[in-house]
């Protein structure tokens, strides 16, 4: 009896389908993109003499030499160590929040669990103004630190959602194992469940570190000065310093998120696999 595998025939309409719709969402992530770049090497009034989409008669490299001469780096350092910070506290909180709910069994573990999805729902902005009094009141205002907390109680709620779920997966016999073996709860989670976490967490670092870095209005709101402002305050700054002046903008917008598209190229590997590990038990 031939046992050999077929695999099955794909539907070549829906191949097709498929391709299209793919096509289609290519073209329109990349237009907004290839536009910024166009124009961001144009000179001042170029762009409003000729088309939009037309090249640029000479690589203008002004623009972005008079971006980095200026306040850039700062805003880039202030980004980039709001980022960090908040990704340790929220990955470790998250991790420490998805592990008794994954594997404990206690009465409030539904309530708590749902409690924490319903939290999700719960838009960021109605919290401007309590947020902005209680940092007031903490002497954090005007300060990359006041940022902190509210990107990552904003995120808490759903990446223990997905390490919940994440942790659900890994088998139950490893850690039995290691509690025959004499392995105590602490050690358990710190040697075994996060190191079998990485692919979730890897996951949620990226999924939350392009939310955190291009979020607008808490930094708006609870900050003033130069020095506290990040990335997308910048762009908004040298959108008022420069409001005529929109190849200028186009320049400060493709430094601001070259970093998130460097970032995703490196990690994409790891965001799939984060996405797909849980999918099947081992």
């Amino acid at each position: 009896m031939n046992n050999e595998y077929k695999p099955k025939k794909t539907n070549p309409i829906a191949g097709a389908i498929g391709i299209i719709l793919a096509v289609i969402w290519l073209v329109i992530a990349i237009v907004p993109f290839i536009f910024m770049i166009l124009n961001s090497f144009k000179d001042k009034f170029e762009m409003l003499v000729k088309g939009i989409f037309q090249l640029p008669e000479t690589l203008n490299w002004a623009n972005y030499q008079e971006v980095l001469t200026g306040n850039f780096f700062h805003y880039l350092l202030n980004s980039l160590v709001v980022l960090a910070v908040s990704l340790v506290i929220l990955l470790f909180i998250s991790a420490c929040a998805a592990y008794p709910l994954a594997r404990f069994k206690f009465k409030l573990n539904a309530a708590i669990y749902s409690l924490i999805v319903a939290c999700m729902s719960i838009p960021m902005h109605i919290t401007l103004i309590p947020v902005f009094k209680m940092t007031q009141s903490m002497g954090l205002y005007d300060s990359i630190w006041s940022l902190i907390g509210p990107y990552v109680a904003f995120a808490v709620p759903i990446s223990v959602f997905i390490l919940t779920a994440f942790m659900k997966g890994i088998p139950v016999e490893i850690e039995e194992s290691a509690s025959i073996d004499g392995c105590s709860r602490y050690r358990m989670f710190f040697a075994m469940i996060l190191p079998l976490s990485t692919p979730g967490l890897s996951t949620l670092a990226i999924y939350n570190g392009v939310t955190m870095w291009n979020e607008f209005s808490f930094a708006y709101t609870l900050t003033q000065s130069s020095n506290a402002r990040t990335l997308p305050l910048a762009v908004w700054d040298f959108q008022g310093q420069y409001a005529m002046n929109t190849p200028m903008i186009m320049a400060v917008l493709t430094l601001t998120v070259l970093p998130m598209i460097i970032l995703y190229v490196v990690l994409q590997d790891k965001l799939v696999k984060g996405m797909t590990a849980g999918a099947v038990k081992g």
